[in-house]
């Protein structure tokens, strides 16, 4: 079992930036490859990006490129979201996800991945 903690969530004003960080405790963090989802009210959970199980190689939804990095330290056991830019239409909640499985470099869809954090809450005031 993994446990995932979410934190760094707030409010920001458009333009803004803020860094969200996830600490993983249980099995192996460098086990996993990581996600970061969002969910806005009344919209499906969408995938933010993800970074492999040794960082080497990251991956973004198309609106996130040039604007968020994520980025995790193995001896922490922590994945980070760093966010940049921000909009309005970032407002959500914002998940970090594990993925167990080894045989995907980067998953990009809710159901690849075995493991969710409760979720901090983003708004972004235009």
């Amino acid at each position: 079992q993994v446990e995932l903690v979410e934190s760094g969530g707030g409010m920001v004003q458009a333009g803004g930036s803020l860094s969200l960080s996830c600490v993983a405790s249980g099995r192996t963090f460098s086990n996993y490859a990581m996600g970061w989802f969002r969910q806005a009210p009344g919209k499906d959970r969408e995938f933010v990006g993800g970074i492999s199980w040794n960082g080497g190689s990251t991956y973004y939804a198309d609106d996130m490129k040039g604007r968020f990095t994520i980025s995790r330290d193995n001896a922490k056991n922590t994945v980070y979201l760093q966010m940049n830019s921000l909009k309005a239409e970032d407002t959500a909640v914002y998940y970090c996800a594990a993925d167990a499985s080894r045989i995907r470099v980067i998953a990009t869809t809710t159901n690849e991945y075995e493991y969710w954090g409760q979720g901090t809450q983003v708004t972004v005031s235009s």
